[in-house]
């Protein structure tokens, strides 16, 4: 997958922006001048939402009442718009798109922030979302599957709130249990899959240390969650919802019997993040032949001048399509040297292109 062409009106400080993309794009500029929002906008196009806010007013430019995207990928035209009520209206080739999820399959995208720690040291939700996505762009089952278990568990909660009989309760369990072992399976299937792809690139991050990833289902494996589902009933019905099922799942990080989030440095925490997002991209494009976006925000936090051209490397390696922001243009420049990179500097909203462009 590759972002071609991208417009940008009225999001943040970015009034009228136009931009075409290469395989490796280096934006740059002082903090406050808009390159992040640039790498917001991509995200919004490709995901609907923001990772910066779930507040569309703060994203929408102050002085308007909406902001219109525009890019071309793979031969498709996607136009968002989001209205500062909070209507968002998706066009894919002229047609309006009647769910967001339409856009997921365009342009899978990984996205690496400052706050990118979460994923090793937040809670499970983080890490259930990272598997999911992995799953869902290779799965073609996976969120029908998903859905009906978000939407039963949601039922289930609603019924053990109103104190339902477990007789009553019962009824949507059975329908539970099938989707919950469904879910189980495909999220299990893929963590081994992904496993030998990550393994790899984990040695050439951190290869003086040991990382073992293993995929927790929400329920004691030995158990048979039709029964674990009644015998839990008495607490769920004090605690109102339900304490065991595909929605508790987690992927546990472990040196040797410690979680990572207590054994590594916050370097070593960056460069296994990464690790993890390369190894998603790289373990897509081999199954499905599908190409990742890289998001990489604030290139240079909590990495060294080694470790930061190990990364820029590696993700070079995957042949996939890199946006990195940046404060600083000029080591950033001696660090892609040798590959072809567009370089685009933001000045209070205002994007220029560097003319020279390495071959």
């Amino acid at each position: 997958m590759l972002l071609e062409e991208l417009s940008i009106q009225r999001l943040r400080n970015l009034e009228d922006v136009r931009l075409e993309f290469g395989q490796l794009n280096v934006i740059y500029g002082d903090n406050g001048s808009g390159k992040t929002s640039v790498l917001e906008a991509i995200h919004y196009l490709a995901l609907g939402r923001s990772f910066r806010t779930h507040l569309a007013s703060r994203v929408i430019h102050y002085d308007h009442n909406d902001f219109i995207l525009f890019g071309r990928t793979n031969g498709h035209a996607i136009g968002l718009q989001r209205c500062r009520g909070g209507d968002v209206t998706i066009k894919i080739d002229g047609e309006k798109a009647k769910k967001l999820t339409e856009l997921l399959d365009f342009l899978p995208l990984q996205l690496i922030t400052p706050e990118s720690f979460d994923l090793l040291t937040g809670g499970p939700k983080t890490r259930r979302q990272f598997v999911d996505w992995g799953v869902f762009h290779i799965e073609h089952d996976f969120f029908g599957i998903w859905n009906k278990c978000k939407r039963l568990l949601k039922q289930r909660n609603s019924l053990l709130k109103r104190k339902a009989s477990y007789k009553e309760i019962s009824y949507w369990d059975r329908e539970l249990v099938q989707y919950s072992q469904q879910l189980s399976e495909l999220r299990n299937r893929y963590i081994n899959s992904f496993n030998s792809v990550l393994k790899g690139i984990i040695e050439r991050f951190l290869p003086d240390i040991e990382v073992t990833v293993s995929y927790s289902q929400g329920w004691d494996k030995k158990s048979d969650l039709t029964q674990l589902l009644e015998k839990n009933y008495p607490r769920e019905l004090a605690l109102g919802y339900t304490i065991a099922g595909p929605h508790k799942a987690d992927l546990r990080l472990r040196c040797g019997n410690i979680p990572v989030d207590d054994a590594l440095s916050r370097g070593q925490l960056k460069l296994l993040v990464c690790a993890l997002r390369i190894a998603q991209g790289v373990h897509l494009n081999a199954q499905v032949g599908k190409q990742t976006i890289y998001l990489v925000d604030d290139l240079s936090s909590e990495l060294d001048t080694r470790k930061r051209q190990l990364l820029i490397d590696q993700l070079v390696d995957t042949k996939a399509q890199l946006f990195l922001s940046v404060i600083d243009a000029t080591q950033i420049k001696q660090q892609t040297s040798k590959y072809q990179t567009r370089m685009f500097h933001v000045e209070q909203g205002v994007i220029t292109q560097d003319l020279i462009e390495r071959e």
